[in-house]
Parts: C-alpha cells; structure tokens; sequence
C-alpha cells in the first residue's frame, strides 16, 4: 500500500471521541495563537502585500482582519502569511516545520466554501498536522535543513491532508488531494544570507498550494498515488527514499499536535530559549548591559547552524535580526525584556555593541537532547564579575499568555474566543472567517 493511501486511510478513521482532551484544547490554543499573529502582522510590509494580491482575486473566504474577501487559495495565502509575519508562530520542532499556519488558513478557507462543522475542523487540524509532522520528522536532517525551508515541503502536505477531512473526501480523493500537494512543495533556504523576504511568503505558497491540491481532487482530478514514495516521488526527489519507512502517522503514540509549542518571542524558533536565558541574566539585581564586555550562548548544533541563526550583523532588515541569536540576546539584555519592540532597533548602539561581543558555542549535552528540548546557556562577562542562566528547554508560551496576547490584538475577542472555546458544538465553523474580518 502506498504511503499516501496508508496515510489517508488512517485519517479517515479518527473520530473526535477518539482525542485526548488536551488534542482538542491544543487545537484550539493553537487557532487563537494563528489569529493573534495574523491581526497583529496586518501592518507589516509583507502583511499588506499579501492582503492585496488577494484583494485581485473574487469569492466568499475572508482575509482576517480585513474587509476583503476573497477566493479560498488567495485567502489562505494571505492569512498564511499574516499567521507567519511576527515569525511568532507554533514550533513542530521534531519536523523543523510551522504547521499552524498553514493549516489553520486552509481550513477556515474551505470552511468559508462548504458548509463544515466545528468537529470536522477539529479533525482536520489534528490529521494535518501529525501528517506534516510524521513526514519532517522523518526527512528534515541538517543538511536538508540547510537547503529548504521545512514547511515549504511539510506544509502542503499537512494542509491537504486538514482540508481533506474537513470535507470529508473520499480515500481516493485524499490520495489525490496528498499527491497534488507533494507536486507542490518547495522553499528554499537561501533568504537568510541574503535578508530576502521570501520566508514569509512560503507557508502562503503552501496554504494556496494545499487548498487547490483539495479543489483539484475534489472535483475528481487524479494525482498519482505514488506521488510521495514512489520512484521520481517527493522523497526519490529529495532523495530521501530510505526515510519513507521512517513516515509513521497515527501509530499509537503521542499524537503529533501535543508536541507543538507555542514561541514566547516573535523570533527564530532557535533563539527562543537563548532569548529567555538572556532575559533571566538581565533581570538579576544589580545588572547593567553598559558593564558587559563578553557574552558566550551556548546552544545545540542545529541551533548554531540553521541558516540565518549565527549572524553578527549588519541587520538592514528586521527578518534578519529575528532570525540572528546574537541579535535577539542583546536586544533582551539591552533592554530588559522580550517584545516585538526589540526589532525595532536595528541602529541602536548599545544593541550593536552586545551583538558584536557575543559568540556562539555548540554544546555537547544541548545538542544531544535535540530536538526533544531546546536547551541554551548564556554566559555575560562583566566589569565586575560574571552573570550566566542555563535552561534545559524553551518555555512555551501558555494559554493565559496566548489569550492576553490575542485580546490585545483583536477588538471583537469575545466573540472569537466563545466561538473557538466551543468549537466541537458549532454546526457551521464558516462563520469564525466572517467574524475574524
């Protein structure tokens, strides 16, 4: 049996009264985390290109926080890409991948076209991401992640695989639905050295691309069924053939959602516990960054090298000071705190000295406890003395702080939230897209 048609037939038989409660709370944290980074990023450059290419395009799905509506692909491109602007979005670390964004957006998409209840969502998102998640899990290695952006190629795939089952196709279908999308994949790694802006647009590619992988095989279109593991398939391609036994959605552990987390700062996945580490040291007593003259981070291999992570400036662009370490620890010493505000401050010259006297490290015991946790160590030399914070792993954001965050950003909160805190009651989940406008 190919490895779609194992995974399309897995998902069909999830229930809802089969999920753990905490399945269905993550899925439901994690759409209010989706929808406060969408309103928030409105404004962003890459935030308002994205609304007006969809703004082009005619039809009845919403573009949040805004009043176009727009057709379901150019809408969850928008909103992929509003979800993705603060680069504050839900971390799948074990597939290196950004899963929210893009299914979130398909499935409010599709929701917004055929009439599907809230279960069906709840299932649809559960089923995209441990999809996504068992296929990066399986291929995303250093080397792999050197090249692509992991959720250019996971990304389709789980949001084909959500809009699949909200709509309810048929195994057949799903299949195709599966193998359009493996078609579809793509992002590449190169944006970092250059400060390109095309990070924020690759979960919109993969959100558009899922959607239409669905439309095509819901109106009978047929892609190959071998699509991902078959000869010249998306693993052959990436040659990664000896990791298609590796793929192992639904098998009875941990479903793939519960090992989401949410960041707590708007910055690179691999700076988030540098960051925090760095915001303990600035809060101990006494402490003043003008009396720091070294600073070391410690932190795993694949924090070190992921692209974009060990940059020491210059920082023309905010994407690449969210992207550096050195740049989010001292922003967070220099200031004391961890906010967007920081990355505001690309010019500031208490900033671009601590920047310039921080040095990465790879440690031995971080490295080998990734990707189950994400450990880092800040060290600071000062004047008089020294000041270091070691943490084992990130601490997520929780769900007080998820909700703060999005009642800040949205006006109509109470009713968003209502509807999402009861999301397995409502009949027609079509309408959270109108009230997100």
């Amino acid at each position: 049996m190919s490895l779609s048609r194992r995974m399309a037939r897995a998902a069909r038989e999830l229930r809802l009264d089969r999920l753990p409660a905490e399945a269905i709370a993550k899925v439901k944290i994690g759409l209010l985390d989706f929808l406060s980074c969408a309103f928030e990023a409105r404004d962003l450059p890459w935030g308002c290109q994205a609304i007006q290419m969809a703004s082009a395009a005619s039809g009845g799905a919403t573009v949040i926080g805004s009043g176009v509506r727009s057709s379901p692909a150019e809408a969850a491109f928008a909103n992929s890409t509003l979800g993705h602007g603060l680069v504050r979005e839900d971390m799948h670390a074990g597939a290196v991948s950004h899963l929210g964004v893009v299914i979130f957006p398909v499935l409010l998409a599709l929701a917004q076209k055929q009439k599907a209840s809230g279960r069906d969502f709840i299932l649809g998102a559960v089923c995209g991401y441990e999809i996504g998640a068992a296929v990066g899990r399986a291929i995303m290695d250093r080397e792999m992640v050197r090249r692509f952006r992991p959720t250019g190629i996971t990304g389709p795939l789980a949001g084909a695989m959500a809009g699949s089952r909200l709509l309810g196709l048929h195994e057949d279908a799903m299949v195709s639905a599966l193998g359009f999308a493996a078609n579809a994949t793509g992002g590449l790694n190169e944006w970092p050295y250059c400060g390109g802006d095309e990070m924020f647009f690759h979960p919109g590619f993969a959100a558009r691309n899922a959607v239409t992988a669905v439309e095509l095989a819901s109106l009978g279109a047929r892609a190959s069924e071998s699509a991902l593991d078959g000869r010249a398939g998306l693993f052959a391609g990436l040659n990664k053939m000896d990791c298609v036994a590796r793929v192992a959605p639904f098998s009875g552990g941990p479903l793939e959602i519960l090992s989401v987390y949410y960041k707590p700062a708007p910055a690179c996945n691999y700076a988030q516990t540098a960051c925090q580490a760095a915001l303990a040291v600035a809060l101990q007593d006494g402490f003043c960054s003008r009396d720091i003259e070294s600073i070391v981070v410690k932190a795993s291999e694949a924090a070190v090298n992921y692209p974009g992570c060990d940059h020491a400036g210059p920082f023309e662009r905010i994407l690449r000071a969210k992207m550096s370490i050195q740049y989010c620890v001292a922003a967070t010493l220099a200031r004391g705190e961890i906010a967007e505000s920081n990355y505001r401050l690309l010019d500031d010259p208490e900033v671009i000295r601590l920047v310039g006297l921080t040095k990465l490290e790879a440690d031995a015991a971080f490295t080998a406890a990734y990707p189950g946790a994400q450990g880092s160590e800040v060290l600071v030399k000062l004047r008089d003395g020294t000041a270091s914070s070691r943490m084992d792993d990130v601490i997520p954001a929780t769900p007080e702080q998820i909700r703060a965050r999005f009642r800040s950003a949205c006006a109509n909160w109470r009713d968003i939230e209502e509807m999402v805190d009861t999301l397995e009651r409502q009949q027609d989940v079509g309408a959270l897209g109108g009230l997100a406008a």
